[in-house]
């Protein structure tokens, strides 16, 4: 079984992935001056302490968010994002590490509406009473909302998140982000989003999970890309090649459903600095991909959206001519043959074209004329099979 206390692995790779896009989705929802609601299904304790035993006995931070600690070339996105941690640790020193619910409360403004859940009886009392503390914080500083800013709910999220949509401004934010513990959560997430986007499917929803050797977890984003949502974005952070005997989290990754139409640029600048920064080893890579549920495209490579439609899961992974796909060769690295990351191999975008990108150039002979057979259409490709943080 995959076990995943947040306690444990409070800032390492996986949360900076997760925080430093939490943060700009926020930033995006503040363009506009209409408040709006973030809801939160599996807020966890709100604030870790990075010296305490757990996160001490796994030092998962001292590779993840330690990394950029004292960086003075973070590109602008992760610059936000550790300036959010910095303002949690006035001091100076790393000891404290803010979880979604302390993002979240940071980056909305105060008209915002703070919906938050969590089931484990341990990190319920702590939210509750970091939630506390911190809306007592506000009213020393003078800052009062209307009504109640941030609401904790000692209940499943999957289920709470039904009564909260749409919500009364017609704007959300959610982000679904459980333990993964067992595998019914891959379904659970996937029927959650399926009916929040029936109830309202202008909302942008945020999924992060664990990219695992699991069936559950390797199908897991094609699962996403079939939602009825208009458009969708998939990013994928790999710091280390996987491990010979599976164990152990190197990547994991970001689905976000009616993303913003600036996230995709702001990822392409900064993934290339966090595998050079966070990779452990050459296996060290990204991924991201693109795509709408209408057309059934796919950009996995920056493609633009509306290009005839490849694909996706086991069949694009089966064929030896759609190129790389969402899953992996028994023993193939992550990534490889990819674009992004160090461990990225083959042609590459603007690369100048081999001998067999061409009827002529290089070493490649002319070609003589095809016979009527040769030039009859292709058919379509065969699919074989169904393809916390």
């Amino acid at each position: 079984m995959f076990s995943y206390r947040h306690a444990f692995h409070a800032g390492n790779h996986a949360d900076v992935l997760k925080h430093f896009i939490q943060v700009q989705l926020h930033k995006y929802m503040n363009q506009k001056d209409t408040a709006y609601t973030y809801i939160d299904t599996h807020a966890g304790a709100g604030v870790y302490a990075l010296d305490s035993a757990q996160a001490v006995k796994s030092g998962e931070y001292v590779d993840g968010i330690a990394r950029l600690w004292d960086r003075d070339d973070l590109p602008p996105a992760l610059a936000d994002y550790v300036s959010l941690v910095r303002s949690l640790n006035p001091s100076g020193k790393l000891r404290w590490y803010p979880g979604s619910p302390w993002v979240a409360d940071a980056e909305a403004r105060l008209e915002d509406r703070l919906r938050l859940f969590e089931l484990h009886p341990a990190d319920i009392k702590v939210l509750a009473e970091n939630v506390r503390k911190l809306e007592a914080h506000h009213a020393e500083q003078g800052q009062r909302a209307r009504g109640r800013r941030i609401l904790v709910d000692h209940a499943d999220g999957f289920h709470g998140l039904k009564a909260l949509l749409p919500p009364p401004s017609r704007r959300a934010l959610v982000l679904v982000d459980p333990p993964y513990e067992v595998k019914l959560d891959y379904k659970h997430v996937r029927d959650a989003l399926e009916e929040a986007l029936k109830r309202f499917p202008a909302g942008m929803y945020a999924v992060w999970y664990p990219v695992l050797q699991r069936m559950e977890s390797r199908q897991f984003p094609d699962r996403l890309k079939r939602l009825p949502a208009k458009e969708w974005l998939h990013v994928t952070l790999s710091v280390a090649g996987p491990r010979a005997d599976g164990n152990g989290l190197h990547s994991s990754g970001m689905f976000i459903l009616n993303p913003p139409y600036t996230l995709e640029a702001t990822l392409r600048e900064t993934m290339p600095y966090l595998v050079q920064v966070l990779g452990q080893d050459a296996g060290a890579t990204f991924r991201i991909e693109k795509g709408t549920q209408l057309t059934g495209a796919v950009g996995a490579r920056g493609g633009a959206v509306g290009t005839p439609r490849q694909p996706v899961g086991n069949a694009r992974r089966a064929s030896p001519l759609s190129g790389g796909g969402s899953l992996r060769l028994p023993g193939q690295a992550f990534g490889e043959g990819e674009h992004g990351g160090r461990a990225a191999k083959g042609k590459q975008d603007g690369a100048a074209p081999g001998p067999r990108d061409a009827g002529t150039g290089g070493n490649a002979k002319p070609r003589g004329p095809r016979s009527e057979a040769a030039l009859a259409p292709r058919g379509p490709f065969k699919r074989n099979g169904s393809g916390r943080s």
